[in-house]
């Protein structure tokens, strides 16, 4: 059984490594991008009011996030743990996702942490962004994602340091290098 989260700027590998950590400990990937455009994509009324705020770049209301995250992580296939990728987001997400969790036993193993400069973050969105024809792998969109990240999402880094759960690791590399640093810094935890 393992819970992870991954903490990282827009196209630091979470998808990739969080598929792979999934994959590894058979539990589901739960990204919160994915399940987002899922819902988009269905017209559902979720998607449709988060829709505005991604086209923009702007994160999507915690209202939205944490009823779609606790219905997901709350059903049979995630009983024995998953892989969260995209939430919490904030801090006052955060700190209410850890007081649900306490309560039911389902807090978070480790918080990962990928490291990769902002040069080679908006070299990979726009190559992501040519190669799959996403709409909000712009330039402009990207580095407004980059800053909401770093003026909302990197102070997570601390909350998780002083649960001594954050496990910082080098994002850069081969996807198959970071799986490597990834599962020998999980290894350590989860035995």
């Amino acid at each position: 059984m393992v819970r992870v989260l991954l903490l990282a700027p827009p196209g630091a590998g979470k998808g990739t490594q969080g598929i792979l950590l999934a994959e590894r400990y058979h539990v589901p990937h739960l990204s919160t991008g994915d399940m987002l455009r899922e819902e988009v994509a269905a017209g559902t009324p979720t998607g449709l009011e988060a829709q505005a705020f991604m086209d923009k770049g702007e994160l999507v209301p915690d209202r939205l996030i944490t009823r779609m995250i606790t219905e997901r992580i709350t059903g049979p296939d995630a009983s024995d743990g998953f892989v969260l990728d995209g939430f919490p987001r904030t801090l006052a997400q955060a700190e209410a996702a850890y007081s649900w969790a306490k309560t039911r036993a389902k807090t978070f193993h480790a918080a990962i942490s990928l490291l990769v400069p902002e040069d080679e973050l908006l070299k990979r969105l726009i190559e992501r962004g040519r190669q799959s024809g996403r709409v909000d792998d712009n330039e402009v969109t990207i580095r407004n994602r980059l800053r909401v990240y770093a003026e909302n999402t990197a102070p997570l880094q601390d909350f998780y340091r002083s649960r001594d759960i954050l496990l910082e690791i080098d994002g850069t590399g081969t996807v198959e290098a970071v799986a490597a640093r990834v599962n020998s810094a999980l290894d350590e935890i989860v035995t």
